[in-house]
């Protein structure tokens, strides 16, 4: 199935492991919480068990360095795009109110990301991945 709307994560290539798995799994979150379009209806087996519902389209992981995700970022903003971030500043915050006070006493251009998430029409989406590699 082709979707009319794509759904990347650019993870900085020079966190360690771990970060890299929890930059991705709390901007799937953002894209989730910003678009419930996104999140099909929830799982269950043939035992009967209920399970939680997922995002119902692929998403894409890609790796660059800061640089690249800098002008990802930059592209997102000037089309408009669904944008979640992830700063390095979230890896020493406690709690979501933390997180977003930390985001906010920084302007765009400063910004030490260390993750992204676009949520958009394909094409757009496209263009502003443009140079990026998917995540081995």
């Amino acid at each position: 199935m082709r979707f009319d709307t794509k759904i990347g994560i650019v993870v900085r290539e020079d966190l360690a492991v771990w970060q890299k798995l929890n930059v991705t799994a709390f901007l799937a979150g953002g894209v989730a919480g910003g678009f419930p379009e996104v999140v099909g209806e929830p799982y269950g087996d043939a035992s009967g068990n209920v399970y939680l519902p997922m995002i119902r389209q692929p998403v894409l992981v890609y790796t660059g360095a800061a640089a690249a995700l800098t002008l990802a970022h930059t592209r997102a903003l000037s089309r408009g795009l669904g944008l979640a971030v992830y700063t390095e500043d979230l890896f020493k915050t406690g709690h979501d109110e933390e997180n977003r006070a930390a985001v906010r006493a920084v302007a765009a251009a400063d910004l030490r990301l260390a993750g992204i998430a676009v949520h958009g029409p394909r094409n757009a989406v496209d263009k502003t991945l443009k140079g990026l590699v998917l995540h081995p």
